[in-house]
């Protein structure tokens, strides 16, 4: 807002010294604070206000959305309400930080997919517009989901499955636009990136940071999620011989290191990744967590968790069991399954907190939904009443 870029005044996390050029963190998610503050005031309750109502609208409905396109309405209409009510998307609604909003670009993209998947046409140009903006702003908000586009865009080329030399360039030329869209929004960043770092930098300089931290040897073969308090810090984990660089020269040696760490002991890193399940995973009350942690935890993963197995076994049963049912978007169930797959296993490879997970969470949601709408006596109610207003077929 003062005209100082994307700096700090203070030495931050991790080491950005004061007053120079930092892309550690979301562009755009700092561009949306830095509106609302010009429009507000240094008032960060107005942004989280915002930013929650924003969320209450966007991140039931469009989980609604997709839990109709693969599950049926009524699962849609269970997958919103679990949305609204579960405590982690409630709790990260009003938190400072780019998880909302990430998760609704996420699910937005998904959804756009899922429209040019089921389209006869293959999408109209519009639709490939379109999710090119969702890609661009999603990856500005984390661009690590930059490494589950190449599954998307094979989704569709496999759903779409284009005839002929006509079908393949009508593909061609969708995917192009929807690229040059992507690139768009993506390429004044690397301009300023270069500008600032004399390198290279796509976006965010963190993934150097993650894999080294997520893979250090002070770990062993068990990942405790956070270093504890009477261990070296994650900076007293950094040699000092790199301090000297910048902040991109630094991620690049971080991730160069990080890389040397799992040549030197392969075995050491598959274990690793493997306890990493547990952190991952974790629905259970901890010590080293606060109360409200401690419930948030519970009372929404926690909870989740035996409606989204029964929502599993019961996709397991119908798809090789009942191959005839046509009661669920196969294709669009394949899609969702590849996303919490590829971006679970991203997470396992490299670092681990149970916040990373909530993009996956909204997958799971869906599930749940699924075996509410199946078995749950108030799914029948829900059922007749969208009968009644032509929402779903008899």
């Amino acid at each position: 807002i003062n005209g100082f870029g994307f700096s700090f005044a203070e030495m931050h996390w991790p080491i950005t010294r004061p007053d120079e050029p930092t892309a550690h963190w979301s562009f755009l998610y700092t561009l949306y604070l830095a509106a609302v503050y010009w429009v507000c005031g240094v008032t960060p309750l107005a942004a989280r206000l915002l930013q929650a109502v924003i969320a209450g609208v966007l991140h039931p409905w469009l989980a609604y959305r997709l839990g109709r396109r693969i599950f049926g309405p009524v699962a849609g209409l269970w997958a919103a309400i679990i949305t609204a009510g579960y405590l982690y998307f409630i709790y990260y609604a009003g938190a400072l930080m780019t998880e909302t909003f990430y998760i609704i670009g996420i699910l937005w993209c998904l959804d756009l997919a899922l429209s040019i998947g089921q389209s006869e046409t293959g999408g109209s140009p519009r639709h490939w517009i379109m999710l090119g903006l969702a890609l661009g702003i999603t990856l500005l908000l984390r661009q690590v989901f930059m490494l589950f586009t190449p599954f998307l865009f094979g989704w569709l080329l496999w759903q779409i499955k284009p005839h002929g030399a006509r079908g393949w360039r009508r593909i061609v030329q969708n995917v192009a636009v929807c690229g040059l869209v992507v690139a768009c929004l993506i390429l004044p960043w690397t301009v300023r990136n270069y500008l600032a770092f004399g390198k290279f930098v796509p976006l965010n300089t963190n993934s150097g940071y993650a894999f080294f931290w997520g893979n250090h040897p002070i770990y062993g073969t068990s990942f405790p999620g956070v270093l504890p308090d009477d261990g070296p810090t994650y900076q007293e984990l950094i040699p000092g011989e790199l301090w000297t660089l910048n902040e991109a020269e630094l991620d690049s040696a971080l991730l160069q290191r990080g890389i040397g760490f799992v040549r030197a002991d392969p075995q050491r890193y598959v274990l690793l990744s493997l306890s990493r399940l547990r952190e991952y995973f974790k629905f259970w009350p901890s010590a080293d967590s606060g109360l409200f942690s401690n419930i948030a935890r519970v009372g929404s993963f926690g909870l989740l968790l035996p409606l989204l197995l029964w929502g599993m076994a019961l996709c397991i049963w119908r798809i090789f069991w009942r191959p005839m049912d046509r009661s669920i978007n196969r294709s669009g169930l394949l899609l969702i399954t590849l996303f919490a797959a590829v971006y679970t296993g991203v997470h396992l490879l490299t670092w681990t907190l149970v916040r990373y997970r909530l993009p996956v969470d909204t997958i799971f949601v869906l599930f749940a939904a699924y075996a509410l709408a199946s078995y749950a006596p108030s799914s029948y109610a829900l059922a007749s009443g969208l009968r009644r207003n032509g929402d779903l077929a008899p």
